[in-house]
């Protein structure tokens, strides 16, 4: 097993180079999320959230803790302060190992995924209002190509390619999949995608 310090160092290397993706400038509104990373048993993980059936937008989707930026407040201090209402990380343990790609949402949100390192075992205290569960995969389920389907779909009158993972009784598409997506790609546990 590598050292804390050698995974963590190894992630911001990948993390770093190239620079992620920005969008061009837009009226979206700006968001982030937090991808939090671990490790258990030798192998990396991520922790997820399923949404409630309450809230007004991606009610039971699958998704990174995460939402809308407030005034003056960058992608890190959006992703941190919403993971502490979502599922009560305290920001203080988390520590900083980079940025994916910027990406846009039909919702009309442009999000910036921040990946970050908690530590292991981590508590969770749910907001109930907003978050019906929280669960954790480990990284290695996105690499079986045997658990990814690519779709074609028609979302608010626009052609959009749609990648789901299937794992176990979860299907996770949309915004969070090309997150991971993204994530793969730059940890080298899945092909650059062909333009």
């Amino acid at each position: 097993m590598e050292s804390p310090q050698s995974w963590i160092l190894a992630l911001r290397e990948r993390l770093a180079s190239p620079p992620p993706r920005r969008l061009a400038a837009s009226d979206l509104r700006q968001a982030a999320v937090l991808v939090p990373l671990y490790v258990e048993a030798g192998e990396l993980w991520t922790v997820l959230t399923v949404r409630t059936d309450t809230l007004p937008s991606h009610r039971n989707q699958i998704a990174f803790p995460g939402g809308g930026k407030e005034l003056k407040e960058d992608a890190w201090g959006a992703a941190l302060r919403e993971t502490q209402e979502e599922i009560g990380q305290d920001p203080k343990r988390v520590l900083r190992l980079g940025e994916l790609d910027e990406v846009e949402s039909p919702a009309g949100f442009r999000v910036i995924p921040c990946v970050g390192a908690i530590p292991y075992p981590f508590k969770t205290e749910l907001n109930a209002a907003e978050i019906a569960e929280v669960f954790s995969l480990p990284l290695s389920a996105f690499a079986d190509p045997k658990l990814v389907e690519e779709q074609e779909v028609l979302i608010n009158g626009v052609q959009r390619h749609l990648r789901v993972y299937h794992i176990g009784n979860r299907r996770i598409w949309g915004l969070t999949a090309r997150i991971l997506q993204n994530l793969m790609i730059r940890l080298g546990l899945e092909p650059e995608e062909e333009n």
